[in-house]
């Protein structure tokens, strides 16, 4: 009983200190309100780069030419060793007569080429593999593999390299944005830190007399620091409100140019849906940075 009567008494003091400075308070919150914007603008880009970079993997596959000459029996079983690859996800194999349709389609609009073709006696296009890979990683350990195989000599070109420029440079932006975003977020979170622990020292120092008093008659530092405590973790829930509030219409707004620009992820519907594990997120960042905050501020006064 006595220690839910504490635990009360702790949670009221808490509240009241919150309540008696509603500027200073105030200040504290919209600080700690900028840090987890911040932290949740992070989550949020990096769900957008993420299916950005799936969205262009899905794209990327490795197209394998061989020359006009090359016989079926070198592609098909080339084509059906890819198969029992453990990094190969599926293979297509396109034949001269396919290609030679395909490219006539391409260029259905051009004369003169397709002149030209017409002139030839021969298909001058050879079969062609498309592979595609479970993961993006596995591409580069594909080509080791057709570089050295058995059909390599009827392999005209393989167009690995293109496609790897795109993906490293996706990924690059990635985790440049990532660390940039971890730098930030982290500069933010030390400002939030000081501006709460200066708060809650200003509010140490108006009750110091009080805070004497029950060191003299013998109180627990639990108890002198509960209310602190308290106060920082009112910071974090208070400023977490206020960031999943206003990330509602930001997400609305920023919507339709993510769509457009991200490849048609929409990033309201991603928040949504999202919405609980976001909030859980910030409100646990909130209460420690509150607490945190706290706890190094009362030290000083809770040294015997």
């Amino acid at each position: 009983m006595s220690l839910a009567i504490d635990f009360k008494r702790i949670i009221r003091a808490g509240f009241i200190n919150f309540m008696r400075n509603p500027v200073v308070s105030l200040v504290s919150v919209l600080i700690m309100t900028v840090t987890l914007f911040i932290m949740s603008s992070l989550i949020l880009l990096n769900a957008l780069l993420s299916f950005s970079l799936a969205q262009v993997s899905e794209r990327v596959d490795i197209n394998v030419y061989f020359y006009p000459d090359a016989t079926e029996l070198d592609t098909f079983s080339l084509r059906d060793d890819l198969q029992l690859l453990p990094e190969v996800a599926a293979v297509d194999y396109i034949s001269r007569e396919d290609a030679i349709e395909s490219f006539r389609e391409r260029h259905a609009d051009d004369y003169l080429t397709l002149q030209a073709l017409d002139e030839l006696n021969d298909n001058p296009l050879g079969a062609s593999l498309n592979i595609q890979a479970d993961e993006t990683e596995q591409y580069a350990s594909i080509v080791q593999y057709l570089e050295t195989s058995s059909a390599r000599l009827s392999i005209e070109k393989i167009n690995y390299n293109q496609n790897k420029g795109i993906i490293d440079r996706l990924n690059d932006i990635m985790s440049t944005v990532q660390r940039l975003g971890l730098i930030v977020t982290l500069f933010f979170v030390l400002i939030s830190i000081l501006i709460t622990f200066n708060t809650i020292r200003l509010a140490i120092y108006g009750a110091r007399e009080e805070i004497a008093v029950m060191r003299l008659v013998g109180a627990d530092n639990k108890y002198i620091r509960g209310p602190f405590m308290v106060e920082g973790i009112l910071y974090g829930v208070s400023a977490t409100v206020l960031t999943v509030i206003a990330l509602i219409p930001i997400t609305l707004w920023f919507s339709n140019f993510a769509e457009t620009f991200f490849g048609g992820i929409d990033i309201f519907a991603y928040y949504i849906t999202n919405l609980p594990q976001i909030i859980v997120i910030l409100l646990v960042s909130g209460m420690l940075l509150g607490i945190i905050s706290s706890f190094f501020s009362t030290r000083r006064y809770l040294r015997k």
